[in-house]
């Protein structure tokens, strides 16, 4: 919603003042559908050709984040600890039950009780590994921990191209508009013949590509480019969380002491309130009892 707020008031703003300073809109509405054509054109051309067709499907899959914002709320942080926390608790009382989760976590029924978690592979992916992997005495912390955060980086590294590929549409963007400025000019240098009212009109035409190159890239794209970065971000603290507590749980720290160490390491807005979590582990321990 925030998104759409910006939008709107870029627009509002930029040419409600101009046209509160006299502006007029007839020259800029019709030079605007060619010099769109040229600087957008081109723009989505440089895109597809530094991009493959993966690239591109992700790059316009997560323009969406600019409205929707980061994908994990606090409840979700809540979840994944009840979630862990339950996991660490059969893991070393009951190590073969353990496995028959971890082993199909589409089918499990401790899994299935936090279906937005469920439905996300990579989470699944990081703590069935991990937990798998100590199960076959790779339990070594601070390796784990090193293959772990190698491992976040690469999808982060992955998650990124969205907004690097945005970025580089955004800074190529006020070039474009000058090729788009000049070509405006060699049209009105095609009509130097003409009265100064018919050469205003051309001029004013041609500065219009100028204007539209700077005016996308840095109220648009480059803005969305920096709210798709920081989506990603916020959303790598819930896979950064999973590494906390496992790595916790190779130390032989108590279930509720992994917990707490992910608990602290939880971003502040979305850090699950100590009393809460706390009786929602009591209900877990209730239910396995």
């Amino acid at each position: 919603m925030i998104g759409l707020v910006g939008i709107v008031l870029i627009f509002a703003m930029v040419f409600g003042g101009y046209l509160a300073a006299g502006g007029k809109m007839a020259i800029i509405l019709k030079s605007l559908p060619f010099e769109l054509m040229m600087i957008g054109g081109a723009a989505v051309g440089a895109f597809l050709i530094g991009n493959d067709i993966g690239g591109v499907k992700h790059t316009l899959k997560d323009i969406g984040k600019v409205f929707k914002g980061p994908k994990w709320k606090p409840e979700d942080y809540k979840d994944l600890l009840c979630l862990l926390f339950a996991l660490i608790r059969i893991a070393r009382q009951n190590p073969v039950e353990v496995e028959q989760h971890i082993e199909d976590p589409d089918g499990s029924a401790l899994f299935s009780k936090y279906p937005r978690i469920q439905q996300d592979r990579e989470a699944i992916a990081l703590i069935c590994d991990t937990l798998r992997s100590a199960s076959m005495n790779y339990d070594d912390p601070h390796q784990v921990e090193e293959v772990l955060e190698k491992r976040m980086d690469a999808n982060l590294h992955h998650a990124m191209h969205s907004s690097h590929a945005l970025q580089t549409m955004a800074d190529g963007l006020p070039a474009l508009g000058i090729v788009a400025a000049v070509l405006g000019v060699i049209k009105t240098m095609g009509s130097i013949d003409q009265p100064p009212e018919v050469l205003g009109r051309l001029i004013g035409g041609a500065l219009v590509g100028t204007f539209l190159g700077v005016f996308l890239a840095y109220g648009l794209v480059g803005p969305f480019a920096a709210k798709v970065k920081a989506v990603v971000e916020e959303d790598s603290h819930f896979y950064q969380l999973i590494r906390e507590v496992l790595v916790a749980n190779l130390h032989n720290h108590a279930a509720a002491i992994c917990i707490e160490v992910g608990r602290q390491n939880t971003p502040s807005h979305c850090r699950p309130d100590f009393t809460d979590l706390e009786e929602a582990l009591k209900s877990i321990k209730q239910d396995a009892a």
